[in-house]
């Protein structure tokens, strides 16, 4: 085994044992979604990524902009709509389980060189990746100046009256989706009310386990703030089941799926809760504040203050609890939430305006907060230490991220085989096989 392999192979295994030995199977199947192509392996190797960056010089990082909120594991699949707080349908990062304080240069090189990754799978040229990469870049630093010249920084957002193109249409299908059709689908009607559906991957507790979880739900209402707190019977359980065989990122965390009575008796206002175990940010892998890690009563709490710190309205339902002193993050399964798809955007004159506007919504979740966020971590504007950090020098910082989206995306296909090779050869020992 090489060095290199032997790093990835010991990088993964660092970052993954705990969950390895308690579901070698789940990680059987992140390792071989992950062997698919060098952007699967990318998307589920983020400890590596800053196992890399962590040892290389960023010239951009002072004593501010290297402790901003960032969103963790930034890469070309982690955009999306949501419904914020005001009934507006708003297009921008949609994942936050590995967000925490950091460089703000981690956000936007894990991006860049995942549009190359992106590009070299879609085979365009490295002269129209880099094209792609500079307007990402210029975009991102375009929004952060708007935001230092602007007193209202939340007026800003990728809405259906600011986008056109593919982000656009993105927004409308998600128009089109519905509350009834999510819980028709997740739910069925057993009498005069809604359970839960029997359907892959959902598991039955027995009674002790079903109180705990129910008991875990109260604290967690606890842990909303005021002004979004829903009264009368919205937080009702009305079922509880666990639930498994979800995305190569949350491979091996136990989840639960919590329905409750929602904003009121009707049974088409239900609201489906994600009871999800945090899990380590791969960032605070290489950031060694205590301070840092100190803020933070577990992953559940460090997920939900993160994303009410890198979103501008955040989810209503969001919060966290535990279960036998284990943090879980909850959240909304929303109806309203839809991905953006890169299967139908094949040449760069198609992808380059949707990279503008993922520059902006990256410069978005950097320098606004939702506003019930906590400010004690990062108790300055984000979007003043950026500039103050880059000064006039954007050429130099683009051609910096361009550089670095080149070299990163070729050492990451070299990985990607590396780890096919060591996954296969059974270097990866409890999951590289299976006799089952």
């Amino acid at each position: 085994m090489s060095d290199r392999s032997g790093q990835i192979v010991a990088t993964l295994v660092d970052a993954f044992s705990e969950l390895m030995t308690a579901d070698p199977a789940a990680f059987r199947t992140k390792f071989r979604k992950m062997a698919a192509d060098p952007f699967a392996f990318y998307r589920g190797s983020a400890c590596l990524f800053y196992a890399d960056v962590a040892q290389r010089e960023d010239p951009w990082a002072d004593e501010r902009t290297s402790r901003v909120w960032i969103q963790g594991d930034l890469h070309a699949e982690n955009f999306g709509t949501y419904m914020d707080g005001d009934g507006v349908l708003i297009f921008d990062v949609n994942d936050f389980d590995e967000a925490y304080v950091g460089h703000f240069t981690w956000d936007v090189t894990r991006f860049a060189a995942s549009l190359a990754l992106l590009g070299w799978r879609k085979a365009i040229s490295d002269d129209d990746i880099t094209m792609l990469v500079q307007r990402y870049a210029r975009a991102y630093l375009d929004q952060v100046r708007w935001f230092v010249d602007r007193a209202d920084d939340r007026s800003f957002s990728l809405r259906l009256g600011t986008t056109d193109g593919a982000v656009h249409q993105v927004l409308q299908l998600a128009r089109l989706r519905t509350r009834v059709r999510l819980l028709d689908g997740i739910t069925e009607t057993e009498g005069f009310d809604r359970v839960l559906r029997e359907v892959p991957g959902l598991r039955r507790l027995d009674d002790g386990e079903r109180a705990t979880v129910t008991e875990a739900v109260e604290r967690y209402i606890e842990t909303i703030p005021a002004a979004k707190r829903f009264r009368g019977v919205t937080y009702t359980v009305k079922d509880v089941a666990g639930r498994s065989g979800f995305g190569i990122g949350s491979a091996g965390l136990p989840a639960y799926t919590v329905l409750i009575e929602g904003y009121n008796q009707a049974l088409d206002n239900d609201v489906v809760l994600s009871v999800k175990q945090g899990n380590v940010a791969a960032p605070s892998r290489v950031v060694t504040d205590p301070a840092i890690a100190g803020a933070f009563q577990h992953h559940g709490h460090r997920t939900a203050v993160s994303q009410r710190a890198l979103q501008a309205h955040a989810d209503a339902f969001l919060g966290w609890t535990d279960l036998d002193g284990v943090g879980f993050v909850v959240g909304e399964v929303s109806p309203y939430e839809a991905d953006l798809d890169w299967s139908e955007l094949t040449e760069p004159s198609e992808i380059a305006p949707v990279v503008d506007y993922l520059g902006r919504a990256t410069a978005k979740v950097h320098c606004v907060a939702d506003s019930d966020a906590d400010h004690s971590l990062v108790p300055f504007q984000t979007e003043d230490a950026i500039m103050r950090a880059v000064a006039g020098r954007d050429d130099e910082f683009v051609a910096w991220v361009v550089q670095f989206a080149h070299e990163y995306a070729a050492q990451v296909r070299a990985d990607h085989a590396l780890f096919v090779e060591a996954f296969r050869g059974g270097a990866i020992a409890g999951v590289s096989s299976s006799t089952s």
